[in-house]
């Protein structure tokens, strides 16, 4: 897909002045892989939309990664997004998990066009609504389901983004994202694999029974 038609597919209730500006303002690029978009700590300069690729959002405990969610093609980062009306600085890391196409809009200009496209305020409230029911869920599920279920879902979100037959994950990368140790991960595992639930291989992992 072409920067134009990504533009007319995001914004495609907005008229042709705000693709002109959009255009004109917006920038292009493309990062790498483990590329850091944003850090805890920075001020925040651009409002991020994904075009293609992944981006997970995270903070650190004690060196231990918190993911707050991944940030999937024509979704904005709505933690960075709510920082720039208490000119605060960011909160979170923003970091591509693969190389990735990125629309970055300015924020001094951002700020101006949500006083003139009040369409804009509408688009991001509806976007940071469904990403806080998200973060209000995985709470559910950390508090309340057993962290094999966790497991599963975890799998199936990961295979679901990918858009793939088996993902491609360490344990340990499990672990530190479901907040629990390695060897935990490594028997709930293999317990699915002798359930018959999972495969694991070089290609990774990968879910035989569909829910």
């Amino acid at each position: 897909m072409g920067n134009s038609d990504f533009i007319k597919r995001k914004f495609e209730k907005f008229d042709e002045g705000f693709y002109q500006e959009l255009k004109e303002y917006g920038i292009f690029t493309s990062v790498n892989a483990k590329q850091e978009l944003i850090a805890e700590g920075d001020k925040v300069k651009f409002i991020p939309i994904l075009i293609k690729g992944s981006v997970k959002v995270y903070n650190l405990n004690d060196g231990k990664e918190l993911v707050y969610y991944y940030i999937s093609p024509g979704e904005s980062c709505i933690m960075t997004f709510s920082t720039i009306f208490t000119d605060k600085v960011s909160r979170i890391y923003a970091v591509s998990e693969e190389k990735s196409d990125v629309l970055l809009l300015p924020v001094s200009q951002f700020l101006i066009w949500l006083q003139k496209y009040p369409m804009l305020n509408q688009m991001f409230f509806l976007e940071y609504d469904s990403r806080y029911k998200f973060m209000m869920e995985t709470i559910n599920k950390i508090v309340f389901q057993k962290l094999d279920h966790r497991v599963l879902e975890y799998l199936h979100e990961r295979i679901r983004r990918n858009g793939a037959d088996a993902v491609k994950v360490s344990h340990k990368k499990i672990a530190d994202e479901l907040g629990t140790a390695r060897e935990v991960v490594s028997r709930i595992l293999k317990k699915f694999e002798k359930e018959g639930l999972i495969t694991q291989s070089p290609l990774g992992i990968g879910i035989i029974e569909k829910r």
